[in-house]
């Protein structure tokens, strides 16, 4: 597929809030979704899920925080964007332990600027591996009602030690995530291959510890993935099925933000 075919259907907008203008493609109709692409950039598949969830009766907007929009992911390409992301990058912390990164307050916005655009209950949002914590991160943004987290690697974490449960959110996030979950009702979900090694058992251990029953999680077997050109880790993307569970987990999250955004 061309880059300009995986982008065939998206409105392109350019939005600005702060320190950043960044550009984002807009699909569907209904309440907002915002859609956080992974490792290497908007690549065909994250926009292919993107497409399923504007299907289901909602708006995505896909921002494209680094990468090329619409190119294909390959090992190279990924390799690239993140030595590239490690060295001239200032709007992401890689290592940095319960501390959310600077882009999260442009995504709050962009959350902010959407419902106000699209109605409905509120806003969906998820983010996947190197963004897969923004999500969570974004519940201090009161629009945002339904974080996925699928398959949260940053910060990045050691072989052994408390570090492996860090989360790339603060103190003050996760807090105020658990006074809505508990005030409003609300819920997260979280999705990870348990070979994972980016996504450490220790970190979905504690989300479950901080959130409790408001954190659903779902984790996978190697033989629920896809084969791609790295290990199991695209829960939505590279590695999804067209059945089996990471198919029906993908349902779960596509019904979940027309549950809580009310499309």
């Amino acid at each position: 597929m061309t880059d300009a075919a995986a982008l065939e259907g998206f409105e392109k907008i350019r939005f600005k809030a702060g320190r950043w203008t960044r550009d984002v493609y807009k699909r569907g109709s209904g309440p907002a979704v915002i859609v956080i692409h992974e490792i290497p950039g908007l690549h065909p598949l994250v926009l292919a899920f993107a497409e399923r969830v504007a299907a289901a009766g909602m708006t995505v907007y896909c921002p494209s925080l680094f990468g090329t929009p619409g190119k294909p992911p390959s090992r190279g390409y990924a390799l690239a964007e993140v030595a590239k992301a490690f060295c001239v990058r200032r709007e992401f912390y890689f290592w940095a332990r319960d501390r959310s990164s600077p882009i999260v307050d442009w995504l709050r916005a962009l959350a902010r600027q959407a419902h106000a655009d699209c109605g409905g209950k509120g806003v969906g949002a998820v983010g996947m591996c190197f963004t897969g914590g923004y999500a969570l991160a974004m519940m201090t943004e009161p629009s945002v009602v339904a974080p996925v987290l699928s398959q949260p690697s940053m910060p990045i974490a050691p072989k052994t030690g408390p570090g492996r449960a860090a989360f790339d959110c603060s103190a003050a996030e996760i807090a105020c995530a658990r006074r809505r979950f508990e005030g409003e009702d609300l819920s997260m979900i979280g999705l990870r291959f348990r070979s994972d090694e980016l996504v450490p058992n220790e970190r979905f251990a504690r989300y479950k510890a901080e959130f409790g029953d408001r954190f659903e999680g779902y984790e996978f077997e190697d033989a629920d993935a896809k084969p791609a050109f790295i290990p199991p880790h695209s829960v939505l993307t590279l590695h999804l099925k067209d059945d089996g569970p990471t198919k029906a987990a993908e349902q779960r999250v596509i019904q979940f933000f027309k549950e809580r955004t009310g499309a």
